[in-house]
C-alpha cells in the first residue's frame, strides 16, 4: 500500500488537518483490517473497488462510495475487495462541525453518505468532480473550495472544547476532566453537551483516545519494549487499566499489537498527517 499526505491551505489550516490517498491492490486471501480510534473525523472518497465493513464476524456491509467516517470508540473491521484507491479530508476534533448543520454526536461509530449531510445535489457534484479529476492536487483545490463555501458561521468552536482538547494533547490525554473542572458539575455537564454537538464523543472518551495515541507512538517507533514503563508513564493507574483500554480501542493486547497482521492498514493509516 502506498499513502501519501498532504497539508491544508492556510484557510482550512483550522479545521483540517491533512488530505491523504491509499493506493495499492488487495488480494483475495488479504485479511481483513482494523481501523483504530485516533479522535478525527475522515471524508472518504473510494475511487477503487468496493470496501465491506464487518458488522459481525461473517456479516459485512458495503460502505458509500463518499462518506464521513466519525468520531469512533472501538475498532471497526474493514476488507477491501480489489484495487485499493481513496482520497480522504482528515479533520482535527473539532473541525468537521463548522461545515454541517447536524450535530456531531450522530455521526459516530458509523460512516454517514455524505448526501445526508450535504444533500443529494451538492454530494453528486462533488462526488463526480473528485471521481473526474485527473490527479490529487486537483482533488484538493477541489474539496477545498467546496468546504470553505461550507463554512457554517452558527458552528463556531466554543472555547470550553477547544481549551479542553489543547489540555488533553498536552498531558497526552492523561487530564482528569474532574480536576479541569474543579468538580462543578454543572461545568462538566455544559462541557459535555458541547463536546457531543462539535465533537461527537465525551470528554472523557476523547481523552482515552488520545492517550492510546501517545502509546501507539511509542510502540511503533519501538523506543520501549517495557509496556508497564509505558502504562506507568502514560499515568495509567495499574497494568490491567492499560490492558483493558488499550484492547477496548484495539481489539489486541498491547503485547500482540506489533504482529498482529489486521493492524497493517492502520499502522500505515497512523502515520499520515
Amino acid at each position: 500500500m502506498n499513502l501519501e499526505s498532504y497539508r491544508p491551505s492556510a484557510d482550512l489550516a483550522s479545521f483540517v488537518k491533512c488530505f491523504w490517498t491509499l493506493e495499492g491492490q488487495a488480494g483475495i486471501n488479504t485479511p481483513m483490517q482494523r481501523v483504530l480510534p485516533d479522535g478525527c473525523i475522515e471524508l472518504f472518497f473510494i475511487l477503487g473497488d468496493d470496501v465491506r465493513r464487518f458488522v459481525s464476524e461473517n456479516e459485512y456491509i458495503i460502505q458509500p462510495r463518499a462518506m464521513v467516517l466519525g468520531q469512533i470508540t472501538e475498532p471497526l473491521y474493514i476488507q477491501p475487495t480489489g484495487k485499493v484507491s481513496c482520497f480522504a479530508v482528515r479533520f482535527y476534533p473539532y473541525g468537521f462541525a463548522n461545515f454541517v448543520e447536524t450535530s456531531i454526536v450522530n455521526l459516530a461509530n458509523t460512516e454517514t453518505p455524505i448526501a445526508m449531510l450535504f444533500g443529494e445535489e451538492q454530494a453528486e457534484c462533488i462526488s463526480k468532480q473528485i471521481i473526474n479529476a485527473s490527479h490529487t492536487e486537483e482533488r484538493i483545490a477541489l474539496i477545498e473550495a467546496f468546504l470553505l463555501k461550507r463554512i457554517n458561521d452558527s458552528a463556531v468552536r466554543e472555547r470550553i472544547v477547544e481549551s479542553t482538547i489543547e489540555a488533553l494533547l498536552l498531558a497526552n490525554g492523561s487530564t482528569a476532566i474532574n480536576s479541569m473542572m474543579k468538580n462543578d458539575l454543572s461545568k462538566r455537564r455544559k462541557l459535555e453537551r458541547s463536546f457531543a454537538r462539535h465533537i461527537g464523543i465525551s470528554p472523557k472518551q476523547l481523552g482515552k483516545v488520545i492517550r492510546l495515541q501517545a502509546v501507539l507512538k511509542i510502540l511503533l517507533s519501538r523506543e520501549s519494549a517495557d509496556l508497564l514503563q509505558v502504562a506507568y508513564d502514560h499515568d495509567y493507574y495499574d497494568q490491567a487499566h492499560f490492558i483493558n483500554d488499550f484492547k477496548e480501542l484495539t481489539g489486541t493486547s498491547p503485547g500482540r499489537f506489533l504482529s498482529d497482521d489486521t493492524l497493517s492498514l492502520s499502522t500505515l493509516l497512523y502515520s499520515a498527517g
